[in-house]
């Protein structure tokens, strides 16, 4: 009988987002028959919107990533009916790939806490399946967890909670920063999930020196292979090993051996750097933070293009290209502030669409001035015969239609009148 891969994936965010379709569906694949996927919602099971957000999981999964992929039913394990809680639980253990994403990873360590969630979870790295936690899911899968709520929006000191510490097995001692390059503050530092440089080196002093914190850039992922040794960079940026604020950069596409993430002195071949110091944010670097911006910059240029060389078939496809991209980045649960730039710049593009269609894309002297030649050389010869009644009828007539007819020394001109 062959073993089944054993595979952990840790994304920094954009989990149903275009950037990850590959991926989950790469990871899916590697299992042979019809894999079961589920999701484990526990991590948004407190939010009043859960059932949407499930939903969008599956249709994402459906759509885009090409398999069905079914609801755990865990948005609460205490307190919750026993048949169900078990149901879920059953769904997970049964699964070949796991996965987990946005909400609060405090709540759901609450909710795992005392159950076979976290058992559940570590078995499948020793016996095989696939487990992939973004978001705050990943902030639950080390031996320490950031309570990114508590500390941004509630204004608790800086301490760390007890994680679900599966990466334990693979031999890693961290904690795990997803959101890793997040630039959402502007002028004020968001970086490391929202933490910043002062709050984060407060809290690396609390680690014991045997651990270490894991960064994970947003629309980033990592895939370590325990069967090939491998760690996998993916996605669009980087992830970074950090000890006591000196840092480990790798870049999307590296293939490391996953000792190189357990102990960054040995096996890594990337440069270590520091970064900024407290309360320093490079004011000339403003990265996108995610694709979906890339996407809409790049409609937005092709539609200029378009109109300014009257190609409205170019402007009419920049606008479906852009609906495109606001459809597929849909099922991301974290698309805020850019969902919505996105879609002022697609009415943007449909107002000018409709003045376009008004007004026309091309100069109206281009297309009127075959048939003005006509008209003006008409209206010379029949000048040059003394027909000056037809001459005024003529040069009546456009200018009751806005064209001015006029007689200069240097010939005859014509002008349309707004």
């Amino acid at each position: 009988m062959t073993s089944l891969p054993r595979l952990l994936t840790i994304m920094g965010s954009g989990e149903t987002a275009p950037t990850m379709m590959k991926h989950h569906r790469e990871l899916i694949a590697r299992f042979p028959g019809t894999p079961k996927a589920v999701v484990l919602d526990t991590p948004y099971g407190f939010q009043e919107n859960a059932p949407e957000l499930a939903a969008k999981a599956v249709e994402y999964f459906r759509k885009s990533v090409g398999y069905n992929i079914e609801i755990a039913g865990l948005t609460q394990i205490h307190g919750a009916d026993t048949l169900v809680v078990e149901q879920g639980l059953s769904r997970i253990r049964q699964a070949d790939y796991v996965f987990a994403g946005p909400g609060s990873p405090t709540y759901a360590l609450r909710q795992w806490t005392g159950t076979t969630v976290p058992e559940i979870m570590r078995s499948k790295m020793r016996t095989g399946g696939a487990v992939t936690f973004a978001s705050a899911a990943a902030l639950t899968l080390g031996r320490y967890t950031v309570p990114v709520y508590e500390i941004y929006k509630v204004g608790s000191e800086p301490s760390w909670f007890e994680g679900l510490n599966v990466l334990s097995e693979l031999g890693l001692n961290v904690a795990v920063i997803p959101h890793y390059d997040n630039a959402e503050g502007g002028h004020h530092d968001t970086r490391f999930c929202y933490l910043g440089e002062r709050r984060l080196s407060m809290l690396e002093h609390q680690l014991p020196d045997d651990a270490h914190v894991i960064g994970v850039d947003e629309h980033t992922g990592v895939i370590f292979d325990l069967d090939a040794d491998t760690a996998t960079v993916i996605g669009n940026s980087t992830i970074t090993i950090r000890i006591k604020g000196k840092s480990v950069v790798h870049q999307t596409g590296a293939v490391l051996p996953i000792d190189a993430l357990r102990d960054p002195t040995r096996g890594a071949v990337n440069v270590a750097i520091d970064f900024a110091p407290q309360g320093l944010v490079n004011e000339n670097i403003a990265p996108e933070s995610s694709s979906l911006a890339a996407e809409v910059k790049d409609a937005e240029q092709a539609f200029d293009i378009a109109l300014a060389s009257g190609d409205a078939a170019g402007a009419a496809r920049a606008t479906l290209e852009l609906e495109s991209s606001i459809h597929n980045w849909s099922a991301d649960t974290l698309q805020g502030r850019e969902m919505d730039l996105a879609h002022a710049a697609l009415r943007s593009m449909i107002v000018r669409l409709g003045n376009a269609a008004v007004g026309g894309l091309i100069d109206p002297r281009v297309s009127l001035e075959p048939l003005m030649n006509v008209l003006l050389d008409l209206r010379s010869a029949v000048r040059a015969d003394k027909r000056y009644d037809l001459s005024d009828l003529i040069r009546d007539r456009l200018a009751a239609n806005n064209i001015e007819v006029r007689d200069t020394p240097e010939g005859v001109e014509w002008v349309i009148n707004s």
